[in-house]
């Protein structure tokens, strides 16, 4: 009979899912850890070296303005060079990065131009890491298994970065400020030892192959591809339209939640928290939902659910109601990204994952970027809660009209490369 221990590792990491996935998974478990303690310590090191609203602004523009940058590049780079040995080097560069960072904490010679230097080096490499992650992972498992070990990797950085790390993060700044950003450096350092050790199931077929070209035409392939593929770029078009609204709705969460909840700024964090509660739920579930459900329902659920949120969001004044209406999300917001990502996984050719991944990628962030002012303008205009009804009356419009096309997303899944590799030449 199994131990507890072998019975938990194998309902955490199911033996099909292979011995290189676990690799992968408990390298993310590391890197996330680190991730987490400087997810903390990072506003903590900005705030203590100025106080200019502006400059603090800075710092989330510096982590997510390389996406938008540095997606397609990523994407070219991911489909171009061994997956694993991109993910080992990005991986060792944000340990080079933060080391340095601890150092001049050490010495004393930091200052807020160091910080946002490094913030930026630091967001482009987990741009170049995030894509070679994910275009990895169908290397690694069978195409069932896909969302399974989808959902496992996703809650492992759940459960690390958002739960368990922060506040240990913050606890190694009080104690010293270089500490959490040492601890970063050394979990890199050490995934990026563990991640080699990672072998291909499924190795890509070298006809499959395409000869490198320029990167200007590689990156105009992958666009070529997704547009040419409709499935796929509805899927495309879901993600970007959809992270508008959330946009404009998350912009003035800290607002709402103080002004139509009464929330204190510990009560704030608990939304952070229900949301990552959610996120749990879903992975504990994932593996019983994708067995009971044809995944266009869960899908098109999923968009009612996130509909939903903000209405309840807009009509509210009860933190309880709000806290709960979190949780759910955090839960859908899980369940459907995981989805939507096995979906794609399994519909692009490997040797084009990566620059679709990218264009995802920079589609999730673009959508933000729209939506964020968006929301600011509205709440400004018309009050707090007018981001919350354009996100209710926008997603419902959008459901509506996406209703009938899950089904011909998720079938894409089923039947890779279908069209548009014709026009780009990838298969013959």
């Amino acid at each position: 009979m199994p131990n507890p221990a072998a019975r938990a590792a194998e309902s955490i990491a199911p033996a099909r899912l292979g011995r290189s996935f676990r690799v992968l998974l408990i390298t993310s478990v590391i890197t996330n850890t680190g991730d987490g303690i400087a997810l903390a310590a990072g506003p903590l090191l900005v705030a203590s070296q100025t106080r200019d609203p502006l400059l603090v602004s800075f710092a989330l523009l510096a982590q997510n303005l390389p996406v938008l940058l540095f997606g397609f590049a990523a994407g070219v780079v991911a489909d171009r060079v061994d997956r694993v040995r991109l993910i080992a080097v990005v991986n060792l560069v944000r340990a080079a990065i933060l080391a340095v960072l601890a150092m001049t904490i050490v010495t004393g010679v930091v200052s807020i131009a160091v910080v946002l230097v490094a913030l930026f080096v630091l967001g482009t490499a987990e741009t170049f890491a995030d894509i070679g992650s994910s275009s990895l992972l169908p290397r690694l498992v069978r195409r069932e298994d896909l969302g399974i070990a989808n959902a496992r990797i996703t809650g492992s950085v759940l459960l690390t970065n958002q739960l368990i790390a922060p506040p240990i993060g913050a606890l190694l700044f009080v104690i010293g400020m270089a500490l959490p950003f040492a601890a970063d450096a050394a979990g890199f350092a050490l995934g990026a030892l563990l991640v080699t050790r990672i072998v291909y199931s499924f190795a890509p077929d070298p006809s499959t192959v395409p000869e490198r070209r320029h990167w200007r035409h590689e990156m105009a392939e992958g666009l070529q591809w997704l547009f040419h593929h409709p499935p796929m770029r509805t899927l495309f078009l879901t993600i970007l339209l959809f992270n508008v609204t959330f946009g404009a709705a998350w912009s003035v969460l800290v607002l709402y939640a103080q002004e139509r909840l009464g929330m204190t700024d510990v009560g704030f964090g608990l939304i952070t928290t229900a949301m990552a509660v959610g996120g749990i739920i879903g992975t504990v579930s994932y593996g019983r939902l994708e067995r009971r459900f044809a995944l266009a329902d869960i899908m098109r659920v999923g968009l009612l659910i996130e509909t939903g949120t903000h209405l309840v969001l807009a009509l509210t004044t009860v933190p309880a109601v709000a806290l709960v209406t979190f949780v759910v999300f955090g839960a859908h917001a899980f369940v459907w990204g995981t989805t939507s990502t096995a979906v794609r996984q399994r519909a692009v050719p490997d040797a084009l994952l990566g620059r679709v991944t990218g264009v995802y990628h920079v589609g999730v962030m673009l959508g933000v970027v729209i939506g964020t002012p968006i929301g600011g303008l509205l709440a400004r205009q018309y009050g707090i809660t007018a981001p919350f009804w354009f996100g209710f009356i926008g997603s419902a419009i959008l459901v509506a009209i996406l209703w009938r096309q899950f089904d011909n997303i998720v079938h894409a899944s089923e039947h890779p490369g279908d069209a548009g590799t014709t026009a780009v030449g990838v298969h013959s």
